[in-house]
């Protein structure tokens, strides 16, 4: 069975992991850091099986220790650690497999967050090794989500990254084709070197090739002093052309030229200068037709197409929505920008919206519902209009709010008319809410907390009986996971 291997001196601290991983419904063990690994092989646990493994808060120079003895035990179990610790330096080989950390205390979230992030881990380390082409989680970090498409992007990634080939990323804007070229240099024969991208579009015609190939002093009007061009700080790394169908077609030309003959000059200089470089491409135009248009070279073309990429859409991807989101909450608290989570309702909105813009449009919408809604949970009436369904009705909670606000307004206590505004807003005592005003707040006031938590026993119960008992129908009548149904279940002491 496999199972979360947990590495804590604390009786009381692993203990209370023992619990919440039990409610979460895995199957734990428990071990002290001085002799984990004795223990490991007394219960002849196999590191194949394990999810993960939950390290404690230890002083650095204990970490240090145990996570060299973990990096040599076994490379596939991903970590998570205990508490706000950060790496000692020499981690940098094990940094890739800490996929989460969990805060002190305790909490519900966060500890299934880092189950989530474990479970990707695994089935790309098992993805890879399957093809026989085991590299670091760090090449698909950012390369995130579980659907067909993003499977066969990482198969094609495995394939190409440590050649020499050149590869065309073609796809819309926001899709992620940059993140694929980073990746691929990180992976190559040449990670030691630079990576040097270069947006072909958002430089005018006319400084381009300065740009790619330098310029000598007194080359043109302004050129002061000799400059260095992209090749040549791309020597020995990867050159990145974004957005290559930009490119005017006289440096179409240039280029074609340096990628055959791997030499070039200077702007204005006359030493032929030789080029160690790996060029990957990325455009969001359609190459083909540009080439019927005449606006595109057909040789340069078939040069930069040798592996072609193609990035799907988000919408062509909308399973992989729920793992963007928790990638994109996480990028946000590990960079201290605030937090905030979707329920269910709101990521099934998202996952029909047609995303023009794609990932980055998804990652800007994160970042605006977290100032918006900081360390809130963001609703499907939460999300800004566009990204709501056609036909979502105005929410029944804003109607009645509406509603105890006029009558509020038109009933308010004048003149000392007190008896009828009593008897409007609650009846003589105006402690409890009465059958037929269920939608007013009494004059005295009510224990906002405890009237919310009968309501919510209330649908709960409802609930359970309309599905005959069964939590999983109940969890989705009510929106909710079924784990968390569960733990409001024994929030109120109410049994299956």
């Amino acid at each position: 069975m496999t199972q979360i291997l947990v590495i804590e001196d604390s009786k009381k601290l692993g203990h209370d992991l023992n619990i919440v991983l039990t409610f979460l419904g895995e199957s734990s063990l428990t071990v002290a850091r001085g002799h984990w690994c004795d223990e490991v092989a007394a219960q002849g646990l196999c590191p194949d099986t394990l999810k993960l493994i939950l390290v404690g808060h230890y002083k650095p120079s204990l970490m240090a220790g145990l996570l060299e003895e973990l990096a040599d035990w076994h490379d596939g179990v991903p970590l998570v650690l205990l508490g706000d610790q950060e790496l000692p330096e020499f981690a940098a080989r094990i940094s890739t497999r800490v996929v989460a950390t969990i805060p002190l205390p305790l909490s519900y979230q966060p500890m299934l967050d880092a189950l989530h992030k474990a479970q990707v881990y695994g089935e790309h380390y098992a993805r890879l090794r399957d093809v026989g082409s085991v590299r670091d989680y760090n090449m698909f970090r950012s390369l995130v989500g579980n659907s067909a498409s993003v499977q066969r992007i990482r198969h094609f990634m495995s394939q190409v990254a440590d050649t020499e080939v050149t590869v065309l990323i073609t796809g819309e804007s926001g899709t992620g084709k940059e993140v694929v070229a980073r990746n691929l240099h990180a992976n190559s024969n040449r990670a030691g070197k630079p990576f040097v991208p270069i947006n072909c579009g958002a430089i005018p015609p006319d400084l381009l090739e300065s740009e790619l190939f330098g310029h000598e002093k007194g080359a043109f009007t302004g050129a002061i002093s000799t400059r260095v061009g992209r090749f040549e700080l791309a020597q020995g790394g990867t050159l990145f052309l974004d957005e290559i169908g930009d490119m005017p077609l006289p440096m179409q030309v240039k280029l074609l030229r340096v990628i055959q003959e791997q030499s070039y000059e200077r702007v204005g200089g006359t030493k032929t200068l030789q080029t160690d470089v790996r060029i990957l491409a990325a455009t969001h135009r359609n190459l083909e037709d540009m080439i019927n248009a005449g606006t595109f070279r057909q040789d340069l073309y078939y040069r930069i197409n040798v592996f072609p990429i193609e990035m799907p859409s988000l919408r062509e991807r909308a399973s992989d929505i729920p793992f963007l989101l928790n990638e994109l909450i996480s990028r946000l608290e590990n960079s201290k920008r605030g937090s905030v989570r979707f329920n269910s309702a709101a990521i099934r909105a998202l996952g029909q919206y047609s995303w023009p813009g794609n990932v980055r449009e998804l990652a800007n919408l994160v970042e605006r519902m977290a100032i918006m809604h900081p360390h809130g949970v963001v609703g499907l009436h939460d999300l800004p209009r566009q990204y709501q369904p056609e036909g979502t009705e105005l929410p029944q909670v804003i109607e009645e709010a509406e509603e105890l606000i006029n009558i509020r307004e038109a009933t308010s206590p004048v003149n000392g008319d007190t008896d009828i505004a009593e008897s409007v807003l609650g009846g003589e005592s105006g402690s409890t809410l009465s059958q037929g005003n269920s939608n007013l707040l009494p004059l005295n006031g009510l224990d906002l907390k405890e009237y919310l938590g009968n309501l919510e026993r209330s649908l709960i119960e409802q609930a359970l009986d309309d599905s005959g008992g069964v939590v999983a129908r109940a969890a989705d009548r009510l929106n909710i996971r079924r784990t968390t149904l569960v733990e409001k279940m024994r929030k109120y002491d109410m049994q299956r």
